[in-house]
């Protein structure tokens, strides 16, 4: 068994031994998992492993890991730079493979042919870095829009298509709502809080503009007109159709407003939709749920989510940990965590499945946002994408607040991405 001190610095290992079925197989291995810290997701996880372990003749054991994604990556820096191999199989960020693709084993050998074809493209893009296949999709998230049906049907609106479509309506039902004295009522809610998500809110916009932050090849584009207009548009957004409290609205504050029949619009991730529509929630019944809004060429965007699996390039059972990852990211295990936990599968057969779709109708609009989805910029910024990603959300934030107009906030933006990838040499 592999050592744990360096994990017990900062999580719990816990040695679940899980008995393989064919003991005393001369190639059985113990592979160490590293996966979901919550709820339904921890024992899905955990029943998928134990599963394989029991059908290969190996064991595996799982580490408690943060619940945090950044105190997980510090956790999964900390012990790849040190060179352990105490964890084999991780689980990881979809904006993570650029920065641990140097720690990660390549599976490109290691997994069947085709297997990351069968995936929907903009993962399997993700899942590769520099050449080399780092990881594999295990599910997926997508920035999303949600509306009141009811409102919408009530002033006789149609689902937004377009952002200027979605401030037109916002208005008029914010509008004609608070004239009948419901004035908590706001046009639109999303994530504003200076934190990863609104670097993700920001990019969707920026985005659907026809802009970007920092290329594929890594030029720094922030000060170009798609990106500053796209900023300056949200950023008469607040006080506006926006509350100005949504400077500070992260997923749940959103979802706390929108869920308690207090917004007309809400930006979301899938997560949200169970929620919306539970026994016990005042907006049950009379929520929708779109691709979010295109900007003036269009373009619809949401920002690419979800979580992969990848190997320690330290493990000392990289195809054992191989295997274990081909079959948990797999289309029989997807789908088993579609209908068991509401998890958005990666492949795209999938979304065809009719089990899925009677219990997950949901899917199909996933489905349809993540063929425009946009990846962050965590590949072209490499190891400096947490930095580059301070830098824009402190400068987003700064513009939505009204301490900089949006030329002047890009502008000063350019110089510190400039000096974060030296010289634009990530």
């Amino acid at each position: 068994m592999a050592a744990t001190r360096p994990i017990a610095a900062l999580a719990t290992a816990l040695t679940i031994a899980v008995p393989a079925l064919v003991t005393g197989a001369p190639q059985a291995a113990t592979i160490t998992v590293a996966c979901s810290a919550l709820g339904i997701g921890q024992r899905l996880c955990r029943e998928g492993a134990e599963a394989w372990a029991a059908g290969s003749g190996n064991t595996v054991r799982f580490v408690a890991m943060p619940k945090a994604a950044g105190d997980q990556l510090a956790l999964y820096q900390q012990l790849l730079a040190a060179g352990s191999g105490d964890i084999d199989v991780l689980q990881i960020d979809v904006v993570w493979p650029g920065l641990l693709a140097g720690y990660l084993a390549d599976l490109s050998g290691r997994v069947p042919p085709g297997t990351l074809d069968a995936h929907l493209k903009p993962l399997a893009d993700n899942a590769t870095v520099k050449g080399r296949l780092v990881a594999l999709p295990w599910f997926t998230d997508v920035g999303l829009l949600y509306h009141r049906t009811d409102l919408l049907a009530r002033y006789g609106r149609a689902v937004p298509k377009s952002w200027a479509e979605l401030e037109e309506t916002a208005r008029i039902v914010q509008r004609g709502e608070r004239a009948a004295g419901r004035d908590r009522l706001w046009g639109y809610v999303w994530q504003g809080r200076a934190y990863e998500g609104l670097t993700v809110n920001a990019l969707e916009w920026v985005d659907s503009f026809g802009g970007g932050f920092i290329a594929p090849d890594g030029r720094v584009t922030v000060t170009e007109p798609p990106v500053v207009d796209a900023i300056a548009m949200a950023a008469g957004w607040v006080g506006t159709i926006s509350p100005v409290g949504v400077l500070n609205y992260t997923e749940e504050e959103a979802r706390g407003v929108f869920q308690s029949g207090n917004a007309v619009f809400m930006r979301n991730w899938p997560y949200a939709w169970p929620l919306a529509n539970a026994a016990d929630s005042p907006v049950r019944g009379v929520v929708g749920v779109s691709p979010l809004p295109a900007g003036p060429g269009g373009r619809a965007s949401g920002a690419l989510g979800g979580q992969m699996l990848a190997v320690n390039d330290n493990s000392p059972n990289r195809d054992a940990a191989a295997d274990l990852v081909v079959a948990l990211t797999g289309p029989t295990e997807q789908k088993r965590r579609a209908i068991a936990g509401g998890y958005n599968p990666t492949i795209r057969a999938l979304y065809d499945d009719p089990e899925i779709l009677a219990a997950q109708p949901f899917v199909a609009e996933v489905r349809r946002a993540v063929d425009t989805a946009i990846a962050r910029p965590a590949r072209a910024a490499g190891m400096r994408y947490t930095q580059a990603s301070a830098a824009i959300r402190d400068a987003v934030h700064g513009a939505l607040s009204g301490r900089q107009p949006a030329q002047d906030a890009m502008e000063e933006l350019d110089r510190t991405l400039w000096r974060i990838s030296r010289g634009g040499r990530w």
